[in-house]
């Protein structure tokens, strides 16, 4: 039996990084990967995905050069092989990198292979048997693939497989309207297939502010993205020329056919097949491990960071998982994942950056509120890049001065949302951020403006 000081199942965004500060401080550390090093975010996640988005981003502004004077001759072309190959390359790159760095670091010992529990310290990975006096979880997740009738009889595609496409679908059926669903549709679009996304819900992105969804749907319907609402009861079948997918929709048709089908319906963790019984590690109905503040699991030497906890779904968070873990650990602190304030982009074109509570978050919670808006047509940056689509909204508690929310859909929106997050982890008054100088001509400098425009929500 191979003894070390701790144990990490997983190479994702927590796990390379907290073997190196263990292992820094003299720990015997082993790390565990079955399949590709990097995790969901570097192998079919936001590495690949963001490459992508930048070529469909190039086709389009390419097809409106010129509304800026500029003369390109001919029709854009997007060559899909040529587009993947570059998409492969900052992969292989990023993998390739991973696994040279964890394999040359002192006091760490990388295994390949399932790991699997055998109890509460031990761990069998292959033909071997590690035991841990502590043991990390970074599995991850992975797409879900839903019980829709007729889907064992079609070829569907799911946002990990999309990924090895060198082709363009003639016409792209997506079955789901939120962040996956609609990157993906946007970006197929732009290269030149027919695209049709099909959302279960009353609306896109459902867990966002009514105007937010409104705003993404104008957007896409207005590249020819066809949007099918209300979409129930579905159901897939082959056809002669592709696949015909049963809708029952309040608007259009009800059926639509297409020759290719992605799911984007949400993703669930990789713990069905860890042994967690064995060890005694709980999970919830999802199948997520239960943790506590500080990530420790309902066994006391093992704690799970990333996507497996179920405390966030996104590159960040488990980067700050990894930190909350090692600070605690190592440095005597106290950090807790309820101190952390949510924060994200979706990366359509324009994108959306979100932190913190959305105006119905905040009315549930029966804050006064004060509410400020702005359309990006009124953003004199966003009037110069011609990128004009979107607004800016922030949320003010109208009793301790303090920003709760903003959503920020324009360009640089995923970038500009920033310029709030750290007042908010400070407790600042608005005032402050308001006050503060912008260089112009940007989009943030659009930010005190907004937050003097604050009026009482109704």
């Amino acid at each position: 039996m191979n003894a070390y000081d701790a144990i990490i199942i997983g190479t994702g965004q927590a796990g390379p990084a907290l073997a190196e500060r263990l292992a820094k401080t003299g720990m015997r550390v082993a790390i565990i990967e079955r399949g590709k090093f990097g995790g969901t975010c570097v192998n079919n996640g936001c590495t690949p995905t963001k490459t992508l988005v930048a070529s469909a981003y190039v086709a389009r502004l390419a097809r409106r050069a010129a509304e800026y004077g500029v003369d390109i001759s001919g029709p854009v072309k997007v060559d899909p092989v040529r587009v993947k190959a570059r998409k492969d390359a900052l992969v292989q790159r990023s993998t390739r990198g991973l696994e040279k760095w964890l394999r040359s670091l002192e006091n760490v010992t990388v295994y390949t292979g399932h790991a699997r529990f055998l109890d509460s310290h031990t761990v069998r990975v292959g033909t071997e048997t590690l035991n841990g006096k502590r043991i990390f979880i970074n599995v991850g997740g992975r797409p879900f693939v839903p019980n829709m009738p007729g889907l064992d009889r079609v070829p569907y595609l799911t946002n990990e497989s999309m990924m090895d496409i060198d082709f363009l679908p003639e016409h792209l059926i997506v079955v789901g309207g939120s962040y996956v669903g609609l990157e993906f549709g946007q970006m197929y679009r732009r290269f030149g297939s027919r695209v049709t996304i099909v959302e279960m819900g009353p609306r896109l992105t459902g867990r966002e502010d009514p105007e937010v969804s409104d705003a993404l749907r104008d957007i896409l319907a207005a590249e020819d993205i066809e949007i099918r609402l209300n979409a129930e009861c579905l159901a897939l079948e082959p056809t002669g020329d592709g696949i015909l997918m049963r809708l029952d929709c309040v608007d259009g048709a009800p059926s639509a056919t297409a020759t290719h089908v992605l799911l984007a319906v949400g993703r669930v963790p990789n713990t069905d097949d860890l042994g967690l019984r064995e060890a005694g590690i709980e999970v919830d109905a999802l199948g997520y491990i239960k943790v506590d503040d500080t990530l420790r699991t309902s066994v006391e030497s093992v704690y799970a960071l990333g996507d497996c906890n179920g405390r966030g779904a996104f590159t960040h968070t488990a980067w700050n998982d990894y930190e909350i873990v090692a600070d605690n650990l190592l440095s005597g602190a106290n950090r807790k994942v309820s101190d952390r304030i949510p924060i994200y982009g979706l990366f359509t074109d324009p994108p959306l950056g979100r932190v913190g509570m959305s105006e119905a978050e905040a009315r549930r919670a029966g804050r006064k509120l004060l509410i400020g808006r702005m359309p990006m047509t009124q953003v004199s940056r966003a009037r110069e890049k011609g990128e004009t689509q979107g607004f800016m909204k922030v949320l003010v508690d109208a009793d301790s001065q303090q920003i709760l929310g903003a959503a920020i859909l324009g360009v640089g929106g995923d970038e500009v949302v920033h310029s709030l997050v750290d007042a908010m982890y400070a407790r600042l008054p608005y005032t402050v951020v308001q006050h503060g100088v912008r260089i112009h001509p940007t989009v943030s400098e659009l930010i005190p403006t907004l937050l003097g425009e604050l009026t009482p929500a109704a």
